[in-house]
């Protein structure tokens, strides 16, 4: 009996390892014969696992979704990843999962073996959760509803309240759920707009039932993270300016924050679209870049350089 169990939880971690296994392979790797293989298969039924069996020369086996969460079987890596990622949800920003994780994290705890328990206790001993005083919390039912959009390929309806306040209705291609910088964000094709938009998934509120089902278009990962990036940065500006900068368009990139356009114009110069909440900070990031500028649109960053030139004039002239 002890064999028997000891074979069927061996069977179970390479259920979980591939999605789909041959009678003949599994037999294999266990040394039973494929006769075996079908009754283990019957006891796993008999537990509560969904194994799902297809017949003929190129069937197999396949654990599937069921009714009812059966045990899962972790190697040490994975649940030491599962124990620190729910403490982190602990203190995390999804508004009603803290206290769930931590149940969880007390149930899984009390099962782990003593040298995977040191090695959770040193992580979580060695990290400070330092709240984000105003930080927006994500209520979980819209974290899921919008991440069920994107895996069902179906377009979601939602109202939106934009960075100034200004309520809006949209029915968006949903691509992606990007986390950054404490916040959850959307990452979406428009069709209104013909382009890409991101959304701060705090201020989106679902309307059921989602829209009609489309087809995903190519993004890689790399570029959803640049296109966020530079979003959630361009969002937020009150002031903006276009300067022709002294410089080759990669240099500028480098010394730029991310959310800055920058194209080429030439080798050797380039032409930015730049903003901040005010033209001082515009006028403090292009002169940290130490390069020669010309601003060709942006009253505000011009009035203000020439009352910092003015500014500096004064001072060289007390001495």
């Amino acid at each position: 009996m002890l064999e028997t169990s000891a074979r069927l939880l061996r069977l179970l971690s390479l259920l979980q390892l591939h999605r789909d296994w041959t009678g003949p392979a599994l037999a294999e790797r266990l040394g039973v014969s494929t006769r075996t293989i079908r009754t283990d298969m019957e006891r796993l039924r008999t537990l509560g696992y969904p194994v799902h069996a297809t017949p003929g020369v190129a069937g197999g086996y396949r654990l599937g979704a069921g009714s009812a969460l059966p045990p899962l079987l972790l190697d040490d890596d994975e649940a030491v990843a599962v124990a620190v990622g729910l403490a982190t949800a602990a203190n995390g920003a999804v508004t009603g999962i803290e206290e769930t994780s931590v149940r969880a994290l007390v149930k899984l705890q009390q099962v782990l073996p003593a040298r995977l328990r040191h090695r959770v206790a040193a992580l979580t001993s060695a990290t400070v959760h330092a709240p984000d005083i105003g930080r927006a919390t994500v209520d979980a039912a819209v974290l899921t509803a919008v991440a069920a959009a994107i895996r069902a390929g179906e377009r979601l309806r939602f109202d939106y309240e934009a960075h100034a306040g200004a309520p809006s209705r949209r029915e968006v291609e949903p691509h992606r759920l990007v986390h950054w910088r404490g916040r959850w964000y959307l990452f979406a094709w428009d069709p209104d707009r013909d382009d890409w938009r991101t959304f701060r998934v705090d201020r989106i509120v679902p309307k059921t039932p989602n829209g009609a089902r489309f087809s995903p278009r190519p993004v890689s990962e790399a570029d959803i993270a640049e296109r966020v990036r530079r979003g959630v940065g361009a969002a937020t500006w009150r002031y903006r300016a276009t300067v022709r900068m002294a410089a080759p368009a990669a240099e500028m990139r480098a010394k730029l924050p991310p959310a800055v356009a920058v194209e080429p114009d030439g080798p050797d110069h380039c032409v930015v679209q730049v903003g901040s909440d005010s033209p001082r900070l515009l006028a403090f990031y292009l002169g940290s870049a130490d390069v020669d500028f010309e601003v060709l649109d942006g009253p505000e960053l011009a009035e203000h350089l020439l009352a910092i030139a003015e500014r500096f004039r004064r001072a060289a002239d007390s001495e």
